[in-house]
């Protein structure tokens, strides 16, 4: 299950989306169709607004203010002041936009600079949230807190109806169909990603669908198990010792099966102690893709003690 924050976090992700095929339909050299502007109306104003702000200001913003973080003064007091001003910007954005889906095209520009002031805000609030609120919450609440807002998170959404967050996610998910809101990787160069890729702590190997090897990363570097090129193009059955096949097969298809969204191992090799996790690539859709291994020495890790903060060495 996830905490608090995850689903506050998640509420982020999904409204930035939104904001993103928004962006992409006020760009185009034709009006946005009504269909679209009162998608977004629905979102904001029925989501946003009054969902995801009421679960913060009735649930979270409240309990950590009597765990010691004041709301006058300091990142609360912030995030209660420009939920204030999102309001009267939500107020501006629904009338301009009822105006424009009623059929007066003037008020598209303004509409359009309301919105843009509205995703500014926004999306310079949920980075103060994300990694400045949320932490300093997480410091103050204990188990039974967590519990707490987690309830009342619920029972914020059960008062909006059944299922509002899928319904809600579905409207997202659909405006940045409709409007081919691409993922941040598409403009990243080829070269960089395959860089990211062979910097990442972790061994990658990713076999697809019909359970042949495609990929792995760290061609040109160590690696924990030492592979080369000619195991891409390989079924994976033939990349395992014959006592483990029937392990991977067992997982692969339970991945497919939609059973189970992970396998994990760990084994003493070499002196290392070898952390090895399972993963079903799945798109949007929800349909299978293949499978991604990831391999990591955790030797280091498991001897981590007390904190190193980033300004330690400073």
């Amino acid at each position: 299950m996830k905490r608090w924050y995850e689903l506050l976090m998640d509420d982020h992700t999904m409204t930035e989306k939104v904001f993103a095929a928004m962006e992409k339909a006020f760009e185009s050299p034709t009006a946005p169709d009504r269909e679209t502007v009162s998608s977004m109306l629905d979102y904001i104003v029925g989501y946003v607004e009054a969902c995801h702000n009421r679960k913060e200001e009735e649930h979270l913003f409240p309990l950590i203010e009597e765990r010691g973080i004041p709301s006058q003064g300091g990142p609360l007091a912030v995030m209660l002041a420009e939920h204030e001003q999102q309001r009267d910007l939500v107020a501006a954005i629904k009338s301009h936009g009822e105006a424009f889906v009623g059929g007066d095209a003037t008020a598209l520009d303004a509409l359009k600079a309301t919105f843009d002031q509205y995703q500014t805000l926004c999306k310079d609030h949920y980075w103060k949230e994300n990694d400045i609120l949320y932490p300093m919450a997480i410091k103050v609440m204990s188990d039974e807190d967590e519990a707490a807002v987690i309830r009342g998170i619920e029972a914020v959404e059960a008062s909006l109806g059944e299922d509002v967050r899928k319904r809600y996610y579905d409207l997202a998910e659909n405006l940045a169909s409709a409007k081919e809101v691409k993922d941040l990787s598409v403009d990243v160069d080829r070269d960089l990603m395959a860089a990211i890729l062979n910097t990442l702590p972790v061994e990658l190997s990713f076999v697809d669908a019909d359970d042949t090897v495609q990929y792995f990363s760290h061609e040109d570097h160590d690696k924990i198990f030492p592979r080369s090129r000619s195991v891409v193009g390989m079924k994976v059955h033939n990349c395992h010792p014959p006592k483990s096949v029937h392990k991977v097969e067992a997982i692969l298809s339970d991945f497919k099966a939609g059973k189970r969204d992970s396998a994990e191992f760990w084994i003493d090799f070499r002196g290392m102690k070898v952390y090895i996790r399972y993963f079903p690539v799945r798109d949007k859709a929800g349909r299978y893709l293949g499978c991604l291994e990831v391999t990591q020495d955790v030797t280091a890790i498991q001897q981590l003690k007390g904190e190193h903060r980033l300004l330690d060495d400073a």
